[in-house]
């Protein structure tokens, strides 16, 4: 399915897909409200097949927008070097491109637990989410994936065409399962691709 717009990619995009930006609204001295800021993706690479763009975080629940609190905050937590795929204590608001597989092996994604709720919704393309007990569900774009702190994978499998998700993740409680703590697992790979994110922040 071709992707929805003609907007040229974000400088430093890895796909070739379109360009996001990103606009904060606020309010002006009379309670109206107004554009605080509009910018275009500010994309990190980490691998020739995955590259993704930090929308916004927030780090406290409910977050303070007094006198844009929660902007500064935001502002803070990129410039920290310190976010991984969690805000600990906030969200944070991802978009991730999945490049295609190659036609020589089949698709691998990172099989990860990250200790939160997380909303992850398909903008462009279709990929599979692989859950460590073997289960799948192949998603297209609109589709919604609800991950309960559960250990799961991407896998793009098309050996032509890129994939474009948007997460949003909640910090959460550790998972206790018959006795046993379900905290984050980044041991199959995912700790790289948490030092590329500090590497953006």
């Amino acid at each position: 399915m071709p992707p929805s717009t003609s907007e040229p990619p974000n400088p430093g995009q890895l796909s070739p897909l379109p360009g996001v930006h990103r606009h904060v609204t606020t309010h002006d001295s009379n309670g109206k409200a107004v554009f605080h800021s509009s910018e275009p993706g500010d994309w990190t690479t980490y691998s020739p097949s995955m590259a993704f763009d930090i929308i916004y975080t927030t780090s406290t629940s409910p977050p303070n927008m007094n006198n844009d609190r929660d902007i500064s905050d935001h502002e803070a937590v990129r410039n920290s070097g310190k976010l991984g795929l969690v805000n600990p204590g906030g969200s944070v608001c991802r978009i991730v491109d999945f490049g295609p597989s190659s036609s020589e092996e089949p698709a691998k994604g990172i099989m990860h637990r990250t200790q939160s709720l997380d909303y992850g919704i398909v903008l462009e393309g279709e990929i599979e989410c692989v859950l460590d007990s073997g289960e799948k569900r192949v998603m297209r774009r609109g589709d919604v994936a609800v991950q309960r702190g559960t250990m799961h994978e991407w896998r793009n499998t098309s050996t032509t065409e890129w994939v474009r998700m948007i997460f949003v993740l909640l910090d959460g409680e550790k998972i206790q399962i018959a006795g046993q703590e379900l905290g984050e697992d980044l041991s199959a790979g995912g700790e790289e691709v948490a030092k590329a994110l500090k590497s953006q922040s």
